[in-house]
This record gives C-alpha cells, structure tokens and sequence, in this order.
C-alpha cells in the first residue's frame, strides 16, 4: 500500500470528522484540568 492510496483511504469526511472531535475532546479536558486544578493551586499558593 503506496501514499496515494492512504490518502485515498483516509480522505472521507469521517476521519476529519473524528480527528476534529478527538481535538475538540482533548481542549475541553485540558481546559477543565486548568480550572479544576490549575486555579486552586494558584489561590492556595497565594494565600
């Protein structure tokens, strides 16, 4: 199996879609991890 038939195999609008909600998932998780536990640290390292 060459490059031009990956590509081909590879080039339904499926897998954009997939990849682009794995990212999405992985900001929103990372975002969360940031506030739920980065902001805490933060305060209480303040204080």
């Amino acid at each position: 199996m060459d490059t031009a038939e990956l590509k081909e195999t590879y080039s339904h609008d499926a897998w954009l879609t997939a990849a682009g909600t794995f990212a999405a998932y992985g900001l929103i998780l990372l975002a969360m991890t940031l506030l739920l536990f980065g902001v805490p640290y933060v305060i209480f390292s303040v204080l």
